[in-house]
Formats: structure tokens, sequence, C-alpha cells
């Protein structure tokens, strides 16, 4: 705990530090001024800050730094004198005897070789490995020299192999030399030279490509050999650039020769060079250090594995069994990891690659399965054209069938039995069933369609598919529900596209449909989407059945307006939100549609909106679907204008009084119910209905008869409004009472105005301004008690 001294103690202490910071205070500003008093003796400013600075005298910065400038002329001396040398070699060196000759080249190589020596011992590097450089391009004049003088008979190839490889091994073993070994350039150069030979010496002998292709390879192998024992970063990074630039066309070569084989011999050939090929990735994978670098490198040899083990198949089974047997080799590769025991990193590799194997022949079988599933929807242009032959000619309509498509249903299978019975862990184990779900489906799609059994035969079976993809999704795991209603919505669809073909098989397709959407939408978790798919293609059922009678799109309206019905009936059961709202959004939509289709006659689709109404006031007597009711009522108007219109009525009056009645009648129980409801909102709506269409029409009738009327009741609700204190009536019957009296006073005025003088109308505008004038305060009195009655009206 913390002790608190008494107050007077703790005051004594604050005075005590004060004391001691005054002190401590004094002690720097006293050091402060005999600086600043030195500084000023010495010519040097206390705040540098507060003048002017002066140039600064230091030198400037350079701008490449020594070690950087030593190399560039190193280098751009080496570059010269091996220019120098070449020109020698390649021009002058007719000019001499072949002894001058031998003297000079001699002489020039092992100067620049040996000169390295006392720069090594000298700490002089850099300049020891420009200096060898020099030397071990000499050794290339050197040798180019020794072919044109005494060895030009020879092939250029068979001479430049043996080159190579002999000044691989010089230039190797200059590199080795104890007084030598600190040079880093002879060794990389070495083992450039080194990647020659082979190739070289298989070309002179005209071997053929597969002898080619096998010296890129061994090559490649040696490289990688280098790259594992040797710890020197310039030889490894030498070695790997080899070893992946030449084992890169090695593999390629094999992969052409392989896919150009004629016959199982060439084959078998290229699938010892690919097997080879993939022997060095695997070594190299097994012996390198575990990172992505040896993944990459052990899913590489699974891969040339597989496509060694069936470049033999490829050019005996026929075309269409070429992916199967690689899809089973790629299989395979897992059953080796449980008969041998292999590395970690190599165990995880050889997966990655059994699952590409597997993901390459699922992409094979994608154009057959796009074929089946957007196929159909060709009939879209042919609609109830006549049944085709058979299932196929019903999925390609015009296009053409893929000539390997049989076997896709095999590798589909092999796939989902994988995915099944191979995967194990947990966290993948249910995300594997599921895409072994999606796979059994995508192989029984296009299974009617390879066997070209009959049309019916083909919808029978898709029917079945969809109702097995619907029985699946009852499952209680979200994921499997998704993944089936996924397969079954792609089913239905592509279904009913291959309906379309015949007027019997879309009655028949939609009718099943609809029955077995409905049957999966009792009591189960389907429900939000099989409910509104029921609803779907019941109406999609009545516009085929309207269109098969031959009857007229109005008449066929009265069909569809029978789902938006039901769907109405039986909403009221239904207790999960998600669900009621999707199937009255789909009962709305199927409104629309009814109504649409009875546009083009005038009497049908005013009985079609007076259903759609009654349907709507229905639901507004439901628990929380009251806003509905304001549809009904717009619906139940416009029945009655469509209906009006039809017969050929022009008299506003019969379009606004049912609305405005029924309003006024509203209002009055609303206000009734509660009265501190304002009269705009009880009878504002309903009187300007009728009043304001009227009151257009008044002032463009050129009879009397309207606007008498009109007036008449103007009046009357003025009237009424004055009576009962009620602000809407009041002013909306007064305005318009107003506006008639003036339309019916205009042409007397007119009269009057033509039969006065032309000074008579400004001087009764000044008479009128003057006495208005006199008299303004009291008609701002009498404006302003006008607008006090008005306010206190309800």
């Amino acid at each position: 705990m913390t002790h608190l001294p008494p107050p007077a103690e703790e005051l004594r202490l604050l005075d005590a530090e004060l004391r001691q910071l005054d002190a401590r205070r004094a002690q720097l500003l006293t050091r402060r001024a005999w600086l600043v008093a030195a500084l000023q003796q010495t010519g040097r400013p206390s705040r540098p800050w507060a003048h002017p600075r002066t140039p600064s005298t230091a030198p400037p910065r350079p701008e490449a730094a020594a070690p950087s400038v030593q190399n560039v002329l190193l280098v751009l001396g080496g570059v010269l004198l091996t220019l120098a040398a070449a020109v020698f070699t390649l021009v002058s060196w007719g000019h001499m005897g072949i002894t001058g000759r031998a003297l000079v080249l001699g002489a020039v190589t092992l100067t620049a070789l040996a000169v390295p020596v006392p720069l090594l011992k000298r700490g002089l590097r850099s300049t020891a490995e420009a200096v060898a450089g020099l030397g071990l391009a000499l050794t290339v004049l050197d040798a180019y020299a020794l072919h044109e003088a005494a060895l030009s008979g020879t092939g250029g190839t068979g001479y430049a192999a043996a080159a190579t490889a002999v000044l691989a091994v010089v230039w190797a073993a200059y590199g080795r030399l104890p007084v030598t070994a600190a040079l880093r350039l002879p060794l990389p150069s070495a083992l450039a030279a080194a990647q020659l030979p082979l190739l070289l010496w298989a070309v002179a002998a005209d071997a053929g490509p597969h002898a080619v292709t096998a010296a890129l390879l061994v090559t490649a192998g040696l490289d990688a050999v280098v790259a594992l024992r040797v710890t020197a970063v310039s030889v490894r990074i030498t070695a790997v650039v080899g070893a992946y630039g030449t084992g890169g066309w090695g593999v390629l070569g094999a992969g052409w020769l392989s896919v150009t084989a004629d016959g199982p011999g060439a084959a078998a050939r290229a699938g010892a060079l690919l097997l080879l090929a993939a022997g060095i990735a695997l070594g190299a994978a097994r012996r390198g250090p575990g990172t992505a670098h040896t993944l990459g490198l052990t899913i590489t040899s699974g891969l040339l594995t597989v496509a060694a083990l069936g470049a033999v198949p490829r050019t005996v089974v026929p075309s269409q069994w070429v992916v199967p047997v690689h899809l089973v080799l790629g299989v395979a590769l897992l059953g080796a990891l449980r008969a041998v025991r292999l590395p970690d990193a190599v165990r995880r590799g050889w997966v990655w690659a059994s699952a590409v194997v597997q993901g390459l022949a699922l992409l094979w079988t994608l154009p057959v399965l796009a074929l089946v599933v957007l196929g159909p929807a060709g009939w879209l242009a042919r609609v109830w054209s006549g049944a085709p032959s058979d299932a196929r000619a019903a999925v390609t309509v015009d296009a053409p069938w893929p000539p390997d498509a049989a076997t896709a249903p095999v590798v589909l299978l092999l796939v989902a039995v994988v995915l099944a019975l191979v995967v194990r862990v947990d966290q993948w184990r249910s995300r594997a069933r599921f895409g072994a779900l999606g796979l059994l489906w995508a192989a029984a799609l296009p299974l009617p369609a390879i066997a070209t059994v009959p049309y019916a035969a083909g919808v029978s079976v898709l029917a079945v598919l969809t109702a097995a993809a619907l029985y699946t999704a009852r499952t209680t795991s979200a994921e499997a529900r998704i993944t089936a209603l996924v397969l079954a919505l792609v089913t239905v669809v592509d279904l009913t596209l291959l309906s379309l073909a015949a007027r019997t098989a879309t009655l028949v397709v939609l009718s099943v449909l609809t029955a077995l959407l409905a049957a999966f939408s009792w009591r189960t978790a389907l429900t939000p989407f099989t409910a509104p798919a029921a609803l779907v293609y019941a109406a999609a059922l009545a516009s085929a059945t309207g269109a098969a009678a031959n009857w007229p799109p109005a008449r066929t309206a009265l069909l569809v307006l029978a789902v938006p019905a039901v769907a109405a009936l039986l909403v009221a059961r239904l207790v999960e939100r998600r669900t009621v709202v999707a199937v009255e959004l789909t009962a709305a939509a199927t409104g629309l549609l009814a109504v649409g289709l009875a546009v083009t006659d005038p009497p049908l689709l005013a009985l079609v909106l007076a259903l759609c109404g009654v349907i709507a006031a229905g639901t507004a007597l439901r628990p929380g679907r009251r806003p509905v009711g304001y549809a009904a009522t717009a619906l139940l108007v416009l029945a009655a204008w469509v209906r009006l219109a039809a017969w050929d009525v022009s008299t506003p009056e019969a379009y606004t009084l049912p609305v405005t009645v029924p309003a006024l009648l509203v209002g009055a129980l609303r206000r009734r119910r509660d009265p501190r409801v304002t009269s705009w909102t009880a009878y504002g709506a309903g009187l300007a209905a009728t009043l304001l269409p009227s009151l257009v029409a008044a002032w463009a009738d050129p009879h009397w008869t309207r606007p008498l009327l009109l007036g008449a009741a103007a009046l009357l609700v003025t009237l009424l409004g004055a009576r009962h204190h009620l602000q809407a009536p009041l002013v909306l019957g007064g305005a318009v009472l107003t506006l008639v009296t003036l339309h019916e006073l205009a042409p007397y005025v007119v009269q009057v105005t033509g039969a006065l003088p032309r000074w008579a109308p400004p001087a009764l505008a000044g008479l009128l301004l003057l006495a208005l004038g006199a008299t303004y305060e009291q008609r701002i009195r009498d404006v302003r008690r006008v607008r006090e009655v008005l306010g206190r009206m309800n």
C-alpha cells in the first residue's frame, strides 16, 4: 500500500524540491551565459539557424563507388584484349609461320593464365579475375587456331564437341589448382562449356532425335548432380540454370516424340526418355532441401512418369480411351504411395501430380458436358417443331457430336470414386464427397445421348436425375443441400429445354416438374427454393396448356391467374419468413405475367385486374400484410377504368367517382375511430380524385351542364367543410367553386372589357390600388383572421 505523509510533511518536501530546482536552473543559466560569451569571442554563432549559412567546402559526393569503377575498367580491358586476340587469330594468322604462330599464341595464353597467380598473392583479386577471363578466352582461340592450322580436315561439329570437352576439363583443372582456387570464373565457365559436348557429339554422329534428346537429358542429370554436390554459389547457380535449360528442352523433345510416335517401338523409346527425365527430377527432389522447389520437382516427376507409362498405350488403344488410360496411371501414383515408403516431400508432390492428371482429365470432359447442358437451348428457336429421333439429336440440335465423348462418363466416374475413397483428411472429406456427388451426376447426364436412346427415354432419365438430386438435397448438411440444389436446378432447366421439341413432351414434363417440386416443398428444408420453383412451373404449365388449346393469350391469362390464387391460399399455412417472401414475390410476378398476357383484350384485362385486386385484398387480411390493401385498391380501380375504357366511356366522373366514394367512406370511418386524424388525410385524396379532373374537363367543356353540376358539388363540399370546421373540404370546395365561377363569368368579363374605353382598365386598377393602400392594415388583419380560422379547423 502507498504511504501518504501528513499534509504538513508533504508541503515541506515540495518546498525543498522547488528550492533544488531553482538552484539547478540558476546554474544552467550561468553556464549558458558563459558559453554564449565564449562563442562570441571565437566568432561562431551560438544559434546557427539565426545566421545565413556559408557555402559548404566539402568535396562533392562521388556518383560511382571505387569498386564499381574498378570492375568496369577491368571488364572493359579484358574485353578489348579478347577482341584484339580474336582479330589477330582470324586476320593476322596467315602472315606468320607455324612456329611463330605456336609461339605467339602459346606465350600469350600461358602468360594470361599465369599472371593471376602473383596478382592473387598481392590481393588484387578483381584484376586477377579479369586476366583469368582473358586467358580462358584465349584457350578458345587456341582451339580454333589448332583446327584451322592442323585439323582442318576434321568435321566442324565433331571437333567442336571434342574441343568443348577438353576446354571444360582444362578450365576445371585450372580452377582447382591450389594457386588459382580463389578465382571464381574458371569453374562456372568449365560447367558452361560442359553443356555442349554430348549434344554436339549426338548431332555430329547423326544419331537422330531420340539420341539428341537423350544427350540433353543426360547433360541435365549431370548438372543436377553438380548442383547438389558443389557448395560454391556461382557453380551451383550455373548448374541449376544448365539443368533447367537443357532438361526443359529435353522434356519438350521427349514429349514431342511421344505425341508423334507412329508405333509402339517409337513410343517406347520416347517413354524411356520421359522416364529418364522423371528419374532426374525425382532424384534431385529427394536429395534437395524440403522447399517449394522440391515440391515442384516431385510434381514434375509424377507427371513425367504418367506421360512415360502412357506413351505405348497411346499408340495401341483407340483415341477415345487415351485420356482414361492416362487417368488410370495418374490414380496409380496414389497406389504407389501406399506400396512404397517415400519421403513426405515426394509423397506430397505425387499426390499433387495425381490431382493435376485428374483435373486435366475433367477438363477433357467439359466440351461434352457443355454440349449436353447448353445444346438443348437450340429448341427455343423451334418450339414444338417435332420430337427428334433419339436423345443425341435432342441434345445436339444442329451442333456436331464430339468424336471421343463415349468415355467421358468413365473419366467422371473414376474421379468420383477417387474423391469418395481416397480423400481421408477430415478437413477435406466432406468437400470431396460433395465433389463426388457432382461428378456422379455429371457422369449420368450425357449417358442417354451417348447411348442414343429414344427421345422419351432420355427425357425420363433426366426426370429421374432431378428427383434423385432433390431427394439428396433433403439432407441436413448445408453444403450438401446447396450442391444438390444446384445440380437439380441445372437438370430441371436442361429437361425443360429438351421438352420444348414436342407439344406432348412439354405438357408432360411441366406437369411432372410442377408436381415434383410441390411434393418436395412439403415440410422440408427445401421449401424456400422448391415452392417458388413449383409456382413458376405451374405458371409455365398453364401458359403451355393455353397455347396447346389454341387459346388467345388473353384467355390463357385466366389460367395463369390460378397460380397466384393458389399461392395466396397456401401462403397462409407457411411459417418461415424466407419461404413466405419468396412465394409472395413469385405470385406477384405470375400476376404480372397474367396482366401482360391480357393486355391485348381490354375486357379480359379488366377481369384479370379485378381478380388480381381480389387476391391482393385477401392477402391484405393476413397479419402484417395490411399495406397490400393499397395495391388491391389500385388494381380494382384500374380494373374499373379499363372496363369503362372498353365501353368507350369518356366522362371522367365515371372513372373518379368509384374511387372518391369509397375513399370518403373509409376516411369517415377512420375519423370516427381516431378523431385526431386530419381532414386532409381522411378526405383530401378522395375529394381531389373527382374535383380536380372534373375541373379540368369543365374548363374545356363548351356546355353548361358539367360546370353547373361541378359548381353545385363544390358549393356543397364548401358548406360541409364550414359546418364541421374541416379544412380540406373548405379549401378544395372553395377553390374549385371559385375557378368554376371565373370560367363561367369569363365571357361576360371579356365583353365588358371590350365595351370600355382603353383608359378605363388602367383607371380602375389605379383606384383599386388606392383603395387597397388606404385599408392595407385592415386587410392584413382580415387575412390573418381568416388564416387563424382555417388553422383552427381540422
